[in-house]
């Protein structure tokens, strides 16, 4: 078993850092808020610290999983950074969803600090986190991930090495570019089914089970029609994600006409009120329309 810290003690980030430390490893937790971190070793054991740096002190993995590309800075740079504690040939693993740019940038100044830098943004919602069962996708270099992959499988559904730093990330916003048009698809077709005087459960028991079928049908069509939007993923997050991805695209020459589309039904969502609502709260905006 090895020695670990965990950064960032969110709704994804503190189960995560349970499932290490109850399948025996030694870890020792930081968060912004102590009080969050407290709670956590009440709950689970192991060992809170003061700063990013003291958790990170003979660490040989340091896990994070914090809101955004400054916050990422936040906990690996700096006098109190992670960087500064830990040991040479350690590992850093980030599971935030952030830029590639912040990725590469944060990769070569782990490197320079002798640590290597592992992008390993998450997919699998609260849900996912708490069960064990994330879809991982990473970037960096081979022999630091196949170190560092026994660890993340504690808490892994799926975990795999996409390509050199930054193909994790540039996954991750494949992953949220996908999900941004499903997640419309399924609010279109339920309003649809509303307005023309159907059972919005009986049209999804069908429909679901051939092509039309997904993971947002399955999990989110029933909260959806009872209007209820506590379930998962933010919209003020969501929103964070998508900027990435429409950044990224101006970067790449990629094309994402329905992604800025969604993005800016999000906003609506927003000025709803409903910047915590979950993302499946597109169909919310769509019955305020009426």
């Amino acid at each position: 078993m090895a020695k670990l810290a965990f950064l960032g003690l969110g709704v994804m980030g503190a189960p995560m850092a349970g499932h290490l430390q109850t399948a025996g490893h030694e870890v020792t937790v930081y968060n912004r808020t102590e009080s969050k971190a407290e709670d956590w070793v009440k709950t689970y054991g192991g060992a809170m610290a003061k700063t990013p740096r003291e958790a990170a002190e003979g660490a040989d993995f340091v896990m994070a999983c914090v809101g955004n590309d400054d916050d990422l800075r936040a906990v690996c740079l700096g006098d109190e950074g992670a960087f500064g504690g830990m040991s040479a040939g350690a590992i850093f693993v980030d599971h935030t969803t952030v830029s590639a740019a912040v990725t590469r940038a944060l990769y070569a100044a782990a490197k320079d600090a002798q640590v290597s830098f592992i992008d390993a943004p998450i997919s699998g919602g609260q849900a996912g986190a708490e069960n064990g069962q994330l879809s991982i996708m990473c970037g960096g270099d081979e022999g630091a991930f196949d170190r560092a992959l026994p660890v993340m499988e504690v808490y892994a559904k799926i975990c795999r090495r996409i390509g050199e730093s930054g193909a994790g990330q540039m996954t991750k916003m494949c992953n949220q570019i996908a999900i941004a048009g499903l997640v419309q698809g399924l609010s279109e077709a339920l309003h649809f089914a509303e307005k023309a005087g159907l059972d919005g459960r009986a049209v999804v028991e069908v429909i679901s089970q051939g092509a039309a079928g997904s993971w947002q049908m399955e999990n989110r069509y029933e909260t959806m029609l009872d209007d209820a939007f506590d379930h998962g993923f933010a919209v003020d997050w969501m929103r964070k994600d998508l900027g990435i991805c429409l950044d990224a695209a101006d970067e790449t020459g990629a094309s994402l006409p329905v992604t800025a589309l969604v993005d800016q039904f999000y906003k609506d969502v927003q000025k709803l009120g409903g910047g915590r609502w979950d993302t499946s709260s597109l169909f919310k905006r769509l019955r305020a329309m009426d």
